[in-house]
């Protein structure tokens, strides 16, 4: 097994969580590379769900090793009630290592979004809410807290002086830097078992002949370079930030997995030219149960996005393609693919930058006939309907990549194999 990365292909709740548990079982440690616990991957066992938000989904599997890389930004009050909530159904994480180098999630980073989204107004990005991009902001500024931080205290109340004297100009925040100074390193004290060098940790590893599995949260569309910016998270979802957001060269990257809903949805505000309101809409989001993970939003369903797909195959440079939730088509008579973009009267192939296309673009569909069966229980390749077979090939010739695995229901081990 190659060092793999798994990455979502589309705004994120592709099922990114259930792939990493079913890579998992023949991986020896599942790394996560970006973003917070703003992302929710869910994990269905034996009809137990279980969300992780900064614990790798590895974590159900006794004996892997569970790394948090330096590009993810840390809430360690978060981190901890994650690993209390494990522990109470009998997992122990004996395996988890957390990058001293990862950027800590502060309370006052949750306060500064809410104001900045309120201050936004209908121009709001419609975030979580739990304080990331406020922490990348300081991280790019350079006077970030870090995971390190909160084992030293003089630097920590120092970081603290500045930062809390840096924000109180900016937003009138009151924190007393006394409290927060005892708070975090009362989390540094709890959490330093598992504080590391994970880059490190993980080059030594790879040395050993060790399987890597690199899991990113969100998708796409949502990172911050090459995402529908400014409605993107803060960090780099793209395959190429496992690289820097675990301290590996790209060359140590073996295979680039994709993952991608038999939909599209998308949590918060921005741009989806395949957006679908009324009845079909309710079907998608209710048979999916399309509510997020982390905030338990709704989220806005659309019909599958073709050209979303081939520019994700291009950014992350992907190898292949994993459909999921298959199944939620079932019940539908007509199924609508796009294929490309009209705007202004000119038809548009490739993924558009400028969000006056974004908010003025048609998408431009192909029909086909749903297949009105239900897969649920499908096993194997044969089985499945000869119309979601035509519709499954589409997707690959328009990606132009093959689709290695189907799921066609929630639970870890239905996977379906092709080819």
């Amino acid at each position: 097994m190659a060092n793999i990365v798994v990455v979502g292909t589309q705004w994120g709740d592709e099922g990114k969580g259930r792939v990493i548990d079913s890579l998992a079982r023949t991986s020896d440690a599942v790394v996560r590379f970006q973003g917070g616990s703003n992302a929710g991957h869910t994990v269905v066992v034996n009809g137990e769900k279980f969300v992780f938000h900064l614990i790798p989904s590895g974590a159900l599997y006794p004996g892997k090793k569970c790394i948090i890389g330096n590009g993810v930004v840390v809430d360690p009050q978060d981190l901890l009630l994650e690993i209390e909530a494990l522990r109470s159904k009998q997992i122990e994480l004996k395996d988890l290592y957390l990058s001293s180098n990862a950027h800590v999630v502060m309370s006052y980073h949750k306060r500064i979004e809410q104001i900045e989204e309120e201050r936004r107004g209908e121009q709001r990005i419609g975030t979580t809410r739990r304080g990331i991009g406020p922490a990348y902001a300081d991280k790019a500024a350079r006077r970030g807290v870090r995971v390190a931080d909160l084992l030293e205290k003089g630097v920590l109340a120092e970081k603290l002086r500045i930062n809390l004297s840096f924000w109180k100009n900016f937003y009138g925040l009151d924190y007393s830097a006394e409290d927060l100074l005892h708070q975090y390193l009362e989390y540094g004290r709890k959490l330093k078992r598992y504080v590391t060098d994970t880059s490190l940790l993980v080059n030594r590893l790879m040395q050993e002949g060790k399987n890597m599995l690199f899991e990113g949260a969100q998708g796409t569309l949502l990172d911050v370079d090459h995402g529908t910016y400014p409605f993107v998270t803060s960090s780099n979802v793209v395959a190429g930030g496992a690289c820097t957001g675990v301290g590996i060269g790209p060359t140590k990257i073996g295979k680039v997995l994709g993952v991608a809903k038999a939909y599209v949805t998308r949590v918060g505000q921005g741009p989806f030219p395949t957006e679908i309101q009324g009845k079909i809409g309710e079907i998608l989001k209710e048979g999916g149960q399309e509510y997020g993970a982390t905030t338990g939003r709704p989220r806005r369903c659309g019909w599958f996005d073709g050209v979303i797909l081939r520019y994700a195959a291009r950014v992350n440079g992907l190898d292949e393609l994993i459909l999921t939730k298959l199944d939620v088509l079932d019940l539908l008579d007509k199924i609508k693919i796009c294929v490309a973009y009209k705007y202004r009267g000119k038809l548009i192939q490739d993924f558009p930058f400028e969000l006056e296309y974004w908010e003025r673009c048609q998408p431009v569909y192909e029909e086909m006939k749903g297949w009105k069966k239900d897969t649920s229980r499908i096993k194997i390749e044969k089985d499945l309907p000869k119309r979601m077979r035509e519709y499954i090939k589409r997707i690959e010739e328009i990606g132009g990549l093959p689709i290695s695995h189907l799921s066609l229901n929630p639970e870890r081990s239905e996977f379906l194999s092709l080819h």
